[in-house]
């Protein structure tokens, strides 16, 4: 019979009243308190299971929230908010008007940070120690906990490089699994390795060199090792590291065996942790793996081709292309400014590049961007998955900005497709040779197209595309979005008074068209899945300005706020491009 003490705990001042002893009871009950909300619910589950000892015994020996604990990326934080008076809410995790899947700062006290992209931890744990010492805040401690796939981030190293010059209060914990959410890469986690395994010489450590205070490995599911060296620590002033080593999906047997698969594995039964099946008959196919696969059917005619994604094989299915060439696909971890200027190396010599990163995470990688690709017009092809609304991991990850922030750089080709069949025959285009770099985005989740491995057909760059013929208003849409302007037109009265075109290529943008368009119509609406603020809709309406043109223009896309989490349907909702608002805004020209 469980002593359910979870039960009485609403926050840690509660758990600081058990004894060490109890520890393992509550983590046993933590433990099985999320494998139940996230089996019926869906969520990150491995990360969190991974660091449940290390989470109770954080709040149990620091005084949170006075001393301020930073989670990394904040996939395992499920625990953390569990134990923060929020266990009578978790189960609206990640739902419209629930609680965030990731620490939220205007979401509860005990989230000092809000984060969501990775490597961001010790930067911001250090700010909080050097303020802390310009109050005269001597005591108060600071904490980040960072993973091993994190922390070989550039951002990481910047902030432990100017923390060991520092009289700062700052505990870095690794939280060393050797998994992101695909394998770790790379040299710093054999270092990791060696360490782990002794076979690193002591005088060999890379932290100390830093001048931080070392200690570790140990077992960080060891209740009686985490509280003691967390309780030494919690007195020693200064920079300080702990290096502990977790087994993702810790206390689940199928989650330990399968760590990629249950990162985030949907619904499962809670007893067994078999994964419910979805029926995946007669769907069409996500567009990661259109990508996956055609970028295989490609190399096996264009030797030149290469791959890179900056850790995320799986989830943007470069995996094929690692599996059928691994010395031509190449996964750098958590770095994107490296895989962009990686690309860019490859490409001046003569290398067809596609880099494959998320539209979230390309934001991390602008100034590589511009500066190394675009200035130096080097043509690499830029593959932006989760382009647009991605549901429940919300703002942090929204896709939303990829058309404002590259329309406006000079050489750069940025293409939005709006089916399967299009992507393939850009990327097929784009390998033939072009001229300048270009941007191809697509968004998270499936396309429409059931057969959709046709052969490939050159497209002819920057030309828009009449979809349907009408009188009096022209939908202008760009990317997959515009299937929802299309349904939304077939269901409309008075539907010869309007014209529907598809815009694949928001740059360079299609004027000849674009000047019929204004010609010989009233009213233009355009639609996007991205920010109205210097998007399409801008471009366009930019036009008509420049030229004196007298149609109107109205832009439909995502508003000039932070979207929160829900499903996608949820959020094309708030920002009016589902289906059904798209009716009615047309029905109002």
């Amino acid at each position: 019979m469980s002593e359910n003490l979870l039960q009485n705990i609403n926050n840690p001042t509660d758990l600081r009243k058990l004894s060490p002893e109890q520890l393992p009871v509550v983590a046993k009950e933590l433990r099985e308190f999320i494998i139940d909300i996230v089996s019926r619910k869906e969520g990150h589950l491995g990360a969190s299971l991974g660091v449940i000892e290390l989470t109770i015994a954080l709040h149990y020996v620091f005084n949170t929230p006075e001393d301020l604990l930073v989670w990394d990326v904040g996939h395992q934080a499920y625990g953390h908010k569990i134990l923060t008076e929020r266990k009578d809410v978790f189960h609206t995790n990640r739902q419209l008007q629930g609680i965030s899947g990731f620490p939220k700062r205007d979401e509860s006290k005990y989230d000092t940070f809000g984060v969501g992209h990775s490597s961001t931890s010790i930067s911001a744990a250090l700010g909080m120690a050097l303020a802390s010492n310009l109050k005269g805040e001597t005591e108060k401690q600071h904490i980040a906990v960072i993973g091993d796939a994190s922390i070989a981030s550039g951002m990481a190293f910047e902030g432990l490089n100017h923390a060991g010059v520092t009289d700062a209060n700052l505990l870095v914990i690794l939280n060393d699994n050797a998994i992101g959410i695909d394998p770790s890469v790379g040299a710093l986690k054999d270092y990791l390795t060696s360490v782990k395994e002794g076979k690193n010489p002591k005088d060999n450590n890379m932290i100390k060199s830093l001048n931080f205070d070392y200690s570790g490995p140990i077992d960080g599911h060891d209740f009686e090792a985490l509280l003691k060296e967390l309780n030494r620590l919690k007195h020693k002033k200064g920079p300080k590291f702990l290096h502990i080593i977790t087994t993702k999906g810790k206390g689940m047997q199928l989650a330990e065996e399968d760590q990629v698969k249950y990162h985030a594995p949907g619904k499962f039964d809670k007893e067994t942790g078999e994964i419910l099946p979805k029926s995946e008959e007669n769907l069409p196919p996500k567009f990661q793996d259109v990508f996956g696969h055609t970028l295989v059917e490609l190399a096996q005619q264009n030797e030149k081709i290469i791959g890179i994604t900056p850790a995320m094989p799986t989830g943007s299915s470069m995996k094929f292309m690692m599996e059928a060439f691994p010395q031509r696909a190449i996964d750098v971890g958590i770095a994107e400014q490296h895989a962009v200027t990686l690309a860019a190396g490859m490409a001046t010599q003569g290398m067809v590049v596609f880099c494959n990163i998320y539209s979230t995470f390309m934001q991390r990688a602008y100034d590589q961007l511009i500066h190394d690709v675009a200035l130096q017009n080097l043509p690499v092809i830029f593959c932006l998955d989760r382009a647009g609304l991605v549901g429940e991991d919300g703002a942090t990850h929204h896709g939303a900005y990829d058309l404002a922030y590259l329309n406006c750089i000079p050489n750069m080709t940025l293409c939005a497709p709006k089916d399967e069949s299009e992507l393939r025959n850009i990327m097929y285009t784009a390998q033939l040779g072009l001229e300048h770099p270009i941007a191809i985005r697509y968004p998270r989740g499936r396309g429409i197209l059931l057969d959709w491995q046709q052969p490939f057909e050159k497209i002819a760059i920057g030309k828009a595309k009449l979809l349907r013929k009408g009188s009096k208003t022209a939908v202008l849409s760009t990317g997959f979005i515009g299937n929802n302007a299309a349904a939304a037109l077939n269901e409309i009265e008075n539907p010869e008074l309007f014209s529907h075109y598809h815009f694949p290529f928001v740059k360079p943008l299609d004027t000849d068209t674009l000047k019929t368009i204004c010609e010989n119509h009233e009213h233009i609406v355009t639609v996007e899945e991205g920010t109205v603020i210097g998007g399409f809709g801008s471009l366009v309406s930019n036009f008509c300005t420049e030229n004196n043109h007298t149609v109107s223009v109205k832009i439909i896309g995502i508003p000039d706020v932070f979207i929160e989490q829900g499903t996608v349907s949820e959020q094309q909702q708030i920002c009016g491009i589902d289906v059904n608002s798209l009716k009615t805004i047309f029905s109002s020209r």
